[in-house]
């Protein structure tokens, strides 16, 4: 366990909070006059049912994978998360699934990423990184696998790609990308940069990392970001500062007067919660786990081919987008063929899974049922709306 989980899991956090009625989750929080947001992390274990490190002996050295679990029967849902995330992005999705269909979950942080601690951290090949899906499998169950389905997301969902394509998961029944297209992606990427940049370095505590979070959109899903920050973070070390040099943080304490007008237009709200940047000389405390910006050499590697691969792959396939915009010519092309199914969630940023988990949830459900895959535990929508 990481020093900043020691010390955030083992003191008396809050509960989660519960749900008020005629709330789902995923939908956004509004809070009365007065009252203001609780921006506290939520440890891991109000949605996983276990954490545990998957040792890899590869020649003299053992990479340790850290994996979150739910479930004791049904196919295996191994979740795969995007750049610069964690494994615990993947926690109220993980609740929502578990409670409507039989299957297991496993949500891994990947190579570089969370918690996971591996010899060559730096090296985020698609290569690589497809490999570490295949060896965790195997360490995992060996040659009697259950049935696999690889769900990822942004990076993580063309490492999914990758590995299923070079067949690395003997057992894999089905794959799932969400929001990741290739074209839309190598468009981005010259841009990607200058937005790593736009970013907070360091953060004066974790309540306030995760406050920015939601005001700047990154995660639309209040629950889901004091859940899902805690992987993006770690304690900023002092050896990384220069002496006597001082640093910009996030300092995005709210008035009650900004909260109490919350409940008023959506251009006013978004305004006043802005997130201000102060200068501080105290020092600050947080960072984020991984340097993005120096796995620039890596980003055409996972994307380049990526449509022509998610085409290829002989498995059943569900893409799910936060816009129907985000489609290239390849997927266009094959989507109108009835290659794979596809399912548009509007109103989402580009943490789909975080922002509405509920709808994505809804959608892996009706995914494994209409190909049965499982069994329903409840009620599912059958059906996916046209477009």
């Amino acid at each position: 366990m990481s020093s900043l989980e020691k010390e955030l899991f083992l003191s008396k956090l809050p509960s989660r909070p519960p749900m008020r009625p005629g709330l789902q989750t995923g939908s956004k929080m509004r809070m009365g006059p007065g009252r203001k947001r609780d921006f506290s992390p939520v440890p891991w274990n109000h949605y996983f049912e276990t954490m545990e490190d998957v040792i890899i002996t590869r020649g003299i050295n053992k990479d340790s994978f850290r994996i979150y679990k739910s479930g004791s029967e049904g196919p295996v849902l191994l979740l795969l998360h995007g750049g610069g995330h964690s494994a615990l992005s993947w926690a109220i999705f993980s609740s929502l699934i578990i409670s409507r269909v039989k299957c297991r979950v496993v949500a891994v942080d990947l190579r570089g990423h969370g918690d996971t601690k591996v010899v060559n951290s730096d090296d985020l090949s698609a290569e690589n990184m497809s490999r570490d899906v295949g060896d965790i499998i195997d360490a995992l169950y060996g040659e009697d696998a259950p049935a696999v389905l690889l769900i990822g997301h942004s990076m993580g969902g063309a490492i999914a790609v990758h590995a299923a394509a070079k067949n690395l998961v003997p057992s894999l029944q089905g794959l799932c990308v969400i929001d990741v297209v290739e074209g839309t992606a190598m468009d981005a990427l010259n841009s990607m940069q200058t937005f790593l940049r736009s970013r907070p370095k360091i953060f004066n505590s974790v309540e306030s990392a995760i406050e920015w979070s939601v005001k700047s959109g990154q995660i639309r899903n209040l629950e889901s970001a004091r859940v899902s920050m805690l992987g993006q973070l770690k304690r900023y070390e002092e050896e990384q500062n220069s002496p006597g040099s001082s640093h910009a943080f996030v300092d995005t304490a709210i008035n009650e007067e900004e909260e109490e007008e919350e409940e008023g237009g959506i251009a006013k709200k978004e305004k006043k919660n802005e997130p201000t940047i102060s200068v501080k000389e105290d020092k600050p405390e947080y960072t984020w786990r991984i340097e993005l910006s120096k796995t620039e050499k890596y980003w055409e590697g996972w994307f380049k081919g990526l449509s022509n691969l998610f085409l290829s792959c002989p498995v059943p396939k569900l893409l799910l987008l936060a816009g129907v915009d985000r489609l290239d010519r390849d997927l266009t092309i094959g989507q109108m063929q009835g290659k794979f199914q596809m399912q548009v969630l509007p109103q989402c940023g580009h943490a789909v899974h975080e922002d509405a988990p509920d709808k994505v949830a809804e959608a892996l459900a009706t995914f494994m049922i209409r190909n049965k895959f499982t069994e329903s535990k409840g009620d599912i929508q059958s059906g996916y709306p046209s477009f």
